[in-house]
């Protein structure tokens, strides 16, 4: 018998594959609110104005600033001269004022930073006994405003003798609440736990896994928390004033209020193209931190605001 022979069929061409058209880009969904706008301009305009009234007044004589429009320059320009006076008036006392300022937030705001380094770290990464109590602690003291507590300390100070000194102002400005909560939230987010571990199976101790391994991960928080405790302490007005009577230790707020409320007493000198320009003095340290600070101060802000 003979074999049938199966004739194989065709093969089927294949189709050449279909090039997938490039999607169009979304349109913007973002909604544009005129009244944000609004509202975001009108704070523009609530920040940049008073800035802008000082840079101008800054220039200005003292017979200038009653001759002239708040927000346009006077005929004479005398801003050197100003910041010359501002620095040998009263034998240069604003100098001195000026360094008092540098060493409250050197100690103060560097000391406030470094506390709340390593509480955080040990909030966020140690468990132990009264943990859920010390939080409750931080929270209570971050809604406890400022001055509610500067008459308690000032009673307390003055039993221990320390007032009219400069520990009396360094003190006080060592503890930051809110700074300890921020380290806490950076810590907990920024610093993986099996990070730590590894070190510690390496055989590192809990210093040098601090200082080698969490420490460089915190450097955003720190930079935040630190810009936060140095503004506090650069703007501190209240504890100042019931601690301090020599001016010798004033910091520069007290110091300008001084100067400004000359003019309240009799014979005393009128000097508020001075004042102005110590104020504008005043604020060029803190504009210059957070510019070249901004990338550290805004990620140290994001610290777990996203929860992944």
């Amino acid at each position: 018998m003979s074999t049938p022979v199966t004739t194989a069929s065709p093969a089927k061409t294949s189709s050449p594959p279909r090039l997938r058209t490039p999607r169009k880009p979304a349109p913007d969904k973002r909604r544009r609110s005129v009244l944000m706008t609004v509202l975001m301009a009108l704070m523009v305009l609530y920040t940049v104005v008073p800035l802008i009234w000082l840079v101008i007044n800054s220039t200005k004589t003292q017979a200038g600033l009653g001759d002239s429009n708040g927000l346009w320059f006077a005929h004479d320009f005398a801003l050197w001269d100003n910041i010359r006076d501002t620095f040998t008036y009263h034998d240069g006392i604003f100098g001195r004022w000026l360094l008092n300022t540098l060493l409250y937030v050197v100690l103060g705001a560097g000391g406030a930073t470094l506390l709340a380094v390593l509480g955080g770290y040990a909030l966020a990464k140690f468990d132990f006994p009264g943990k859920r109590a010390i939080f409750a602690v931080v929270i209570g003291a971050v809604a406890v405003p400022g001055t509610a507590l500067a008459v308690p300390t000032f009673l307390m100070f003055s039993k221990m003798g320390l007032t009219d000194t400069p520990w009396a102002v360094i003190i006080p400005s060592l503890v930051s609440p809110f700074g300890l909560y921020l380290m806490w939230v950076f810590a907990t987010e920024a610093i993986p736990t099996e990070l730590l571990e590894a070190a510690r199976m390496d055989g590192a101790s809990e210093v040098r896994t601090f200082f080698q391994v969490a420490l460089p991960l915190l450097a955003p928080g720190i930079v935040t928390v630190l810009l936060f405790t140095t503004v506090a302490t650069w703007n501190n007005y209240f504890l100042p004033l019931i601690m301090l009577k020599d001016p010798d230790w004033y910091p520069l707020t007290l110091g300008l209020s001084a100067w400004s409320n000359q003019a309240q007493t009799i014979g005393g000198d009128v000097i508020f193209n001075l004042v102005i320009t110590g104020s504008l003095l005043t604020i060029i340290p803190l504009i210059a931190a957070f510019l070249f600070l901004q990338k550290y101060w805004q990620s140290g802000l994001a610290a777990g605001s996203v929860k992944e």
